[in-house]
């Protein structure tokens, strides 16, 4: 149940063809900051604590650079409650770990993947709050395929867990949510119960769909096929690694695999064919590649380790097969063991044997990265082309305690035009910025949203965005520019309850005009039951990457409890100003009744009014659980900071008639103090009822002299 039908907007809304073919710009910011995550590891194998930027030096290349920022983040003085989302203010990216949890099954045996899901619970129950994941699997056929994007919902996380085995990424029943945040799109309804099982009803491992391991007693033929299926999974990590790049923060590969056969790089393990190999008098019959490894399968490790490495990505390889040492009657060999260290060692991880020591080592690590330093450095932008292109850093400590050494990023990519980046990073950029939950301001946007109930289900909860047309179509004077839309509700605890996404194609041979004056509104909803929410919107220029990101706080109340509600004013617009779309009908959708309304007549509110001071401007308030009588209303202008500004007047409120979802529906007039000055404010306003019982809302608006009523 996503779109909502209307019957009384049609002569308000209109709606836009699909997108076309669009031109490439380059990114539309000139500013480049590097962030920098840094740990400090005393000689006792824990953090180090209680350092200052006087601590650190960074260094590109020879030259050292300046710090134009620093902060430290302290996961063990961090208190739960701040999780990853919602309306806490989450730590920034670059001090988050990032775990990608990968689940190989190409080198893994049935047994071993379904010892890995469980050993991934095991995982998830330890992290931190703040900490992200992701889930992918990896098959020598397909490559990598992400089955969720980096989230802290902990829920969602367990519901990929659950869902993995080769066929999980064909379930027509996932939700479609484009930028991989959701894997089970009702999955709220479980919160609060058991999540020790399967999140759902989704398909279970099926053995028969896992690919075994390669017997080492192929033969040569067999190995011309081991080679290359080594080769397939370095180029797929490598492309993994390289956009691992383009992620802020502390970034783990979680790796859950029994390796491959490490004789393909070094030669054979087993003891007993070194010794009939070294006693083969026939040297010319002695195939090198089986006796002291494949030099290609050694280069493509190397190149494959050099992108994680320059990604700042570290290999926590997880052993699924368990202990080999002691079975009877298996060969004497290192196997899988071996390459999956070596794959740990290079990058700067470790590798997990003992399945069931798996939380004592995974309490190790995450103890040991719980305190990043994050350090901000902003080099020349002559410098720094935009051409993908690496560069080294080195940072360095000062006046540290003796045997501390630092773990930081070995350098960074230097910013590519977006239209160079492959879907999958688009994706991951978008993504990133609506879990970070850091507004963006290239696009200039405002967002309403307002709770409104409906009989038998959530609330439904319109969201109408504003899009500052100049700002969207900064740069490009034809064309078309296909414009993402995304918006997604987190509560407190970082987990996604809806969603909607949609690409509005805006040809500007048609729609330029009127983009140059005023800009995109866009009309979608949400579903969403009582609590505080936190409602991310981004909108992003599909053709050079620019985009902005807003962030609006939402209350969806208890109706069940006593006491009347007051949702936050709202402020008619003359048609005109915008062109407007709304959200595509889907499937399922359910009649609700267009929700702003005075009396009979429908309009369109103002995300983000601008008002005149000493102006008066109509107003319109909607209320539930009001007593019968007169009502009355008092005003107070807050400043953006919560200050009071001023009185303000609202004259003239009168009540309508009861609409047909039981809501009271009044209209008044409201004029900011005269003298005010411009920018953002916030309008308190009081109804208080023939009973004297009085309720509160507060909504924001600007006094006229600010960018275009627009936030920003």
């Amino acid at each position: 149940m996503r779109v909502i039908r209307w019957s009384l907007l049609g002569i308000l809304l209109g709606s836009l063809g699909a997108p076309a073919g669009a031109q490439t710009f380059l990114e539309a910011t000139d500013v480049v900051a590097i962030e920098v995550p840094v740990q400090v590891i005393g000689a006792d194998g824990k953090p180090v604590r209680g350092l200052t930027a006087d601590n650190f030096e960074v260094y590109e290349g020879r030259k050292k650079q300046p710090l134009v920022g620093f902060e430290a983040l302290d996961l063990a003085s961090r208190p739960a409650a701040e999780g990853s989302g919602g309306n806490t203010a989450p730590p920034p990216l670059a001090a988050r770990r990032h775990f990608l949890m990968m689940f190989d099954f190409t080198f893994s045996s049935p047994k071993g993947l379904t010892q890995a899901r469980d050993a991934a619970r095991t995982f998830v129950e330890q992290l931190h709050p703040t900490d992200l994941v992701s889930v992918a699997s990896y098959t020598s056929d397909k490559g990598t395929e992400v089955l969720l994007q980096f989230t802290g919902d902990r829920g969602q996380i367990l519901a990929g867990i659950d869902r993995l085995g080769l066929h999980a990424f064909r379930n027509e029943d996932r939700a479609a949510d484009p930028l991989g945040l959701i894997v089970v799109d009702d999955l709220f309804s479980m919160v609060g119960k058991d999540k020790s099982g399967p999140t759902d009803d989704g398909p279970a491992i099926d053995p028969g769909e896992m690919e075994r391991i390669i017997g080492r007693e192929l033969g040569l033929a067999a190995q011309v096929t081991r080679e290359r299926s080594v080769g397939n999974m370095t180029r797929s990590y490598g492309e993994l690694a390289h956009l691992m790049a383009g992620v802020r923060g502390r970034k783990y590969l979680v790796l859950f695999s029994e390796g491959f056969d490490s004789a393909l790089l070094s030669g054979t393990a087993n003891m007993d064919e070194q010794k009939a190999l070294a006693e083969d008098d026939e040297i010319w019959n002695i195939n090198s590649a089986e006796r002291f490894g494949s030099t290609k399968a050694v280069s493509q490790m190397e190149q494959m380790l050099e992108e994680f490495r320059r990604a700042d990505c570290v290999i926590q390889a997880v052993d699924v097969a368990g202990l080999r040492a002691g079975v009877v009657g298996q060969a004497q060999w290192a196997g899988g063991k071996d390459s999956l260290f070596l794959m740990a060692r290079d990058t700067g991880g470790e590798l997990f044997e003992n399945m069931n020591q798996l939380d004592v080592a995974v309490a190790q690590v995450l103890e040991r990265t719980s305190v990043t330093y994050v350090l901000a450095f902003q080099p020349n932008v002559a410098d720094v082309p935009r051409d993908g292109s690496y560069h080294k850093l080195r940072v360095e400590l000062k006046n540290g305690p003796r045997g501390a050494r630092l773990v930081h990023r070995p350098g960074y990519y230097a910013p590519q035009s977006y239209d160079k980046r492959s879907p999958l990073e688009k994706a991951l950029l978008a993504g990133q910025a609506l879990v970070g939950g850091e507004e963006k301001k290239q696009v200039r946007t405002s967002v309403l949203a307002a709770p409104f109930p409906v009989p038998g289900g959530p609330w439904y909860v319109p969201v109408l965005i504003e899009v500052d047309g100049p700002s969207l179509t900064a740069g490009m004077e034809k064309g078309a520019i296909p414009t993402d839309i995304y918006a997604y509700a987190f509560d407190a605890e970082g987990r996604v309850r809806d969603f909607f996404s949609q690409t509005v194609g805006l040809d500007l041979a048609k729609v330029g005009p009127a983009l140059a004056q005023g800009g995109l509104k866009f009309f979608g909803h949400l579903d969403l039951p009582p609590g505080e929410w936190s409602v991310r919107v981004l909108v992003r220029n599909g053709a050079n990457g620019a985009m902005g990101l807003q962030v609006a706080t939402v209350h969806v109340p208890e109706l069940t409890q006593a006491g009347p509600v007051l949702l936050p004013a709202f402020f008619p617009e003359p048609q005109g100003k915008w062109l407007i779309v709304r959200e595509a009908a889907r499937q399922g959708d359910r009649e609700v009744p267009y929700p702003f309304m005075l009396g009979t007549q429908p309009y369109v509110p103002a995300s983000m009014p601008v008002l005149a001071a000493g102006q008066g401007s109509s107003v319109s308030l909607v209320g539930y659980r009001l007593k019968p009588g007169a009502l009355r209303a008092e005003a107070k202008v807050l400043t953006a900071d919560g200050r009071e500004a001023g009185a303000g007047t609202i004259e003239g409120l009168e009540r309508l008639e009861t609409a047909a979802d039981g809501s009271d529906r009044m209209v008044a007039i409201f004029a900011p103090p005269a003298g005010l000055q411009p920018g953002d404010y916030m309008l308190m306003v009081t109804v208080i009822d023939s009973a004297g019982a009085a309720e509160t809302s507060v909504a924001p608006f600007q006094i006229a002299g600010t960018a275009g009523g627009l936030r920003g």
